[in-house]
């Protein structure tokens, strides 16, 4: 009989790969099968395309079908590949020309109707289809956009099988599809100015931003750890395109894209509840393993507000992503790997009740209470953040004052200055802020000078070999942001102040 094939993307987390979609006419009963470790969304593609042809004028075939996806060893999953389905058997029944579609990828879900529905992930897989050296890519006309950004490829939306159908015959002409412009998400009502008072917790944020340092928040409920913490994305720099591409990807796959917002150009912001579990902060799920958290939050900032509320099991599982920037997820079928390089924000009260331990009869947690609250940031964890910074009460005064403090676009503007500063003394290297180099390199090609190195010394043991490294980096974010080519004696003292904050309870 007849043999024709045509190409899909499978992907596994963030990454593609192509698929031949080869489909088989042959004599005998009729029976369709699909093979190569479909999974059952896969399999029930065979009702939704034989539907949505019928719907569309074209006829299914009256004979054996077999459509094999290859590679065979690869798990495929979702609905993206019913048009792959749908094209293959048109040019095996010699509707559409066989060699045509021998060299279009072809992604999406089909509706009963012969409606191409918009699918997740569309940008990754239309990057694996360039990567394989395709330049014709059909999408569903919903995802057109997200398309677009890829560039040198000939991206085919279209809205229904019919429409695609006159296309491939040569009833009617190619869709011509525009290069979307970079359109940005409106600013947030957001602003650093917002915040009265609090210049401590004001400069850690600073510095925070300045080197990709991760912070912790603490004082009592009501003082602005919450305000702060949401106000880090606005004085962060622009997405550089790369990395623009990157966090696209990832929201591409979880399904969160704004609409009408197909690039993502600001950092993104993720804020979970304390009753999040692991798979939620970390990515995974039964099936297809999906982007938690963290990975939505790649390139951008993670806040757990309430932090000591969450799970053990949740907070521990930060640990890696933190060290290495990546999520690494194992399963029986495949191990999937998604990025996670993100600055976390924890936020914590002083003791259970919310009120500073010890400060007067509102507050009647006890030693113990007090200590097993905090005893859930775990050391390990607590030693991988940079800065640690308490946060006390806004004096009423303040507040009724009415000034308001700097904005954010100024502080912003500090914060690329000392990034740039930063990123010229690591040219190259594989890093960019301080908060990636390893404390190795510090000690050997940026070393501290006598006065500096005293400074330290008078710390004691209050570090662990882990935390000197720590305060090495926010030393030299502190010194960047002055505007000196290297750290002085008060630039280590405050590197020393904001990372040994500590929370009362939790040593």
């Amino acid at each position: 009989m007849a043999l024709a094939r045509t190409r899909a993307v499978a992907l596994t987390g963030v990454h593609g790969q192509v698929v031949d979609v080869e489909v088989d006419l042959a004599q005998g009963l009729p029976r369709t099968t699909i093979v190569g470790l479909p999974d059952t969304s896969l399999n029930e593609a065979r009702e939704r395309v034989r539907a949505a042809m019928a719907n569309s004028g074209q006829a299914w075939p009256d004979t054996r079908v077999t459509i094999n996806l290859s590679p065979a060893s690869l798990h495929k999953h979702g609905s993206a590949f019913d048009v792959a389905v749908a094209v293959g058997l048109l040019a095996a029944t010699e509707v559409v020309p066989a060699e045509q579609v021998a060299s279009l990828v072809c992604i999406g879900e089909l509706g009963l109707d012969g409606a191409v529905r918009a699918v997740r992930g569309v940008l990754p897989c239309v990057l694996a289809a360039r990567s394989a050296g395709f330049r014709r890519v059909v999408v569903p006309a919903g995802n057109a956009a997200e398309a677009g950004l890829v560039p040198d490829v000939r991206v085919l939306p279209f809205g229904t099988l019919r429409e695609l159908v006159e296309v491939l015959t040569g009833v009617a002409a190619e869709p011509v599809t525009a290069v979307p412009s970079d359109v940005a998400l409106p600013p947030g009502e957001e602003d650093l100015s917002d915040v009265l008072g609090q210049q401590e917790g004001r400069w850690a944020l600073e510095v925070a931003a300045a080197g990709g340092h991760h912070l912790l928040l603490h004082g009592p409920p009501g003082a602005g750890k919450t305000l702060l913490a949401e106000r880090l994305p606005t004085i962060l720099p622009p997405l550089e395109p790369d990395e623009a591409l990157e966090v696209t990807a990832v929201h591409s796959v979880a399904g969160t894209l704004p609409p009408g917002h197909p690039l993502l150009t600001r950092a993104p912001f993720q804020a979970p509840h304390h009753s999040a579990s692991a798979a939620a902060l970390v990515g995974g799920g039964s099936g297809t393993a999906r982007p938690g958290a963290v990975s939505l939050a790649h390139r951008g900032v993670l806040f757990l507000d309430e932090a000591p509320e969450f799970a053990s099991e949740a907070l521990e599982a930060l640990r890696g992503p933190l060290e290495t920037g990546t999520v690494v997820l194992a399963r029986s079928r495949a191990t999937v790997r998604l990025p996670a390089r993100f600055q976390l924000v924890l936020a914590a009260n002083p003791c259970p009740c919310g009120q500073a331990y010890g400060s007067g009869a509102s507050c009647r947690c006890t030693p113990l209470q007090v200590r097993r609250y905090f005893g859930r940031l775990s050391g390990p964890l607590l030693d991988r953040v940079d800065l640690q910074v308490g946060v006390r009460d806004v004096p009423q005064a303040v507040l009724l004052d009415g000034s308001r403090g700097e904005s954010s676009a100024e502080v912003a503007q500090r914060v690329q200055a000392a990034r740039e500063r930063s990123a010229a003394r690591l040219s190259g290297t594989p890093w960019r802020l301080n908060a990636e180099v390893p404390g190795s390199y510090l000690r050997d090609h940026l070393p501290l000078d006598e006065q500096s190195r005293q400074v330290l010394h008078r710390a004691g043991g209050r570090l662990s070999a882990r935390g000197l490294d720590r305060v090495l980096r926010v030393a030299w974010t502190v010194a960047d942001l002055a505007g000196r080519d290297r750290p002085r004696p008060a630039d280590v003292l405050s590197a020393l102040t904001l990372r040994l904050g500590q929370l009362r309870g939790a040593a």
